[in-house]
């Protein structure tokens, strides 16, 4: 058993609760994804349950974890920085039990993620692995250290379809606990039997979580269920209340009119005049009791219902709009090296581009799909007759750490321009503080949105995409895609996403060793 009692998690810097008396309880069987929009606090509760020490770098933390004898593995979103620098060997024999493991237990676990049996004795760098490869080797050194709770930070980020169908199968196979986020709705459909939701709602002033024992699709069912019916009451709430106060005001009107006719009447004899009044009294009385009594029941009226609003932006306009005769890209390349050039990762290349299309790329990891779209983009963004905008992998390769969002795209430096940025990052659901946070302080979703902004702000109509909706909610996951498939232009991109494979892309090529097919 897994237990989190009465969490809560303040950011240092901004003083924004992320969480607030958060609990939970997690037996074995439990498979629980936790979702909400980017800069929610996912990965930092993830760290917190694993280490708290580690969250509380930049956060206040107060609460209590109750493990009993649970082991807990850790995948964390991006590979720690002192392992990049170590060779996959040295990787894997830090691990608790590389060295129990037999030559056939290996080599059969290489084989179920798709390497060769000599791959955790490479003198490789773990840094120049692919983004698959790195999440591969992780996760298999994860489970050979035996542990009773998996807590996976976006374990399906990079890594191939064929790997994504194995995560799917060990996740729905482990006996014990799983806690995970993903922003693969696929994934999250095939294993999650438990949803955590994180919202920040009231433009981010305010937390809330929901957790529920149930199917991400069941859950968002009843969840935009309840939202309507919570919604239709708070109307008709509104709707009596407004029909209710019309008619108290008519009476409370009517007794008013009354008393100043008594008071100013002169057929009246004094008695009389003084019984009416009284009378009047007694019932102004009354009805100002009745105010009352509908002043207290509208303190129970149903609210409007409180949800974090998904992401808005446009990509594309008029300009963006690509002739469809128009030959967008006819590329061929006789070898794709390495970066480094000492390994030939596949021959005979070929790809032609017209219009509007949007195609990606997909293939084993490593196999060299970044590698080939690093050299496209190059192509493309060198031409005149098009405008590309790209989006790589590593977003550090085009984005400043140490400026804020608003710097990095303010590249006129006016004030005019700053304050339409400040507009569109808030779309985005920036808060005012986020906006002139470093960028190397926000969260792989953020960083993403600063780049799909850029692309939205250019006069685009080439977008160059290496795995876009990687680290994107599933909540935002299909504005993105909506988005991207009403693009104007041509779309080259990589992805693993089977939603954003089926929903967006008109063709789709495979890169092995003997080409594009």
């Amino acid at each position: 058993m897994l237990q989190i009692k009465n969490l809560t998690i303040t950011h240092r810097k901004d003083l924004r609760v992320i969480l607030e008396d958060f609990s939970v309880v997690l037996n074995d069987g439990d498979k629980a994804v936790i979702i909400g929009e980017e800069g929610n606090g996912k990965s930092t509760l993830m760290k917190w349950i694993y280490d708290p020490k580690t969250a509380e770098e930049y956060t206040e933390c107060s609460g209590e974890r109750i493990c009993n004898n649970e082991v807990l593995g850790y995948l964390p979103q991006e590979l720690p920085e002192e392992d990049r620098r170590k060779t996959v060997y040295d990787y894997f024999s830090e691990g608790k039990f590389f060295f129990d493991q037999t030559p056939g237990e290996l080599a059969a676990t290489a084989s179920d993620f798709g390497l060769n049996s000599d791959f955790f004795y490479g003198e490789q760098l773990m840094e120049s692995l692919s983004g698959g490869e790195k999440v591969k080797a992780q996760l298999m050194r994860l489970l050979m250290d035996k542990p009773t709770v998996l807590l996976l930070d976006e374990p399906s980020n990079d890594i191939d379809i064929s790997t994504l169908e194995l995560l799917e199968k060990i996740v729905n196979e482990w006996s014990h606990i799983v806690l995970f986020i993903s922003h693969d709705e696929t994934l999250i459909e095939n294993v999650a039997n438990m949803v955590i939701h994180i919202e920040q709602i009231e433009r981010k002033t305010k937390c809330r979580y929901t957790v529920v024992r149930d199917g991400y699709r069941k859950y968002l069912e009843k969840r935009s269920a309840a939202f309507e019916k919570q919604e239709q009451k708070a109307l008709n709430d509104k709707r009596e209340k407004k029909l209710r106060d019309e008619r108290y005001k008519k009476i409370l009107q009517k007794v008013e009119r009354a008393q100043t006719t008594i008071n100013h009447a002169n057929k009246f004899d004094l008695a009389d005049k003084m019984q009416a009044a009284r009378n009047l009294k007694d019932k102004m009385h009354t009805v100002k009791s009745i105010g009352k009594r509908f002043e207290k029941a509208d303190e129970n009226m149903t609210e409007m219902p409180e949800q974090e609003e998904a992401i808005f932006f446009k990509m594309g306009g008029k300009s963006s709009a690509m002739p469809e005769g128009k030959t967008v890209l006819e590329y061929s390349l006789d070898e794709l090296r390495t970066p480094d050039g000492m390994r030939v990762l596949a021959k005979d290349i070929f790809l032609r581009i017209r219009g509007s299309e949007k195609i990606c790329l997909i293939g084993a990891n490593g196999v060299g799909k970044t590698t080939l779209l690093k050299k496209i983009a190059d192509e493309l963004l060198a031409r005149t007759d098009i405008c590309a905008q790209y989006m790589p992998q590593n977003y550090e390769d085009l984005l400043d750490p140490t400026v804020s969002p608003v710097d990095f795209l303010n590249e006129t430096g006016e004030k005019a321009e700053r304050t339409r940025i400040r507009t569109y990052l808030g779309a985005l659901k920036y808060t005012a503080d986020e906006m002139d946070h470093p960028i190397g302080e926000l969260s792989g979703g953020q960083k993403a949105k600063v780049l799909l902004l850029k692309m939205s702000l250019s006069d685009a109509n080439v977008l160059i995409l290496d795995e876009p909706t990687r680290n994107f909610s599933p909540l935002s996951g299909p504005v993105i895609r909506k988005i991207l498939a009403g693009f104007p232009g041509a779309i080259i991109s990589i992805s693993h996403d089977r939603k954003f494979i089926s929903e967006v892309c008109t063709k789709t090529y495979t890169l092995s060793q003997n080409g594009l097919k």
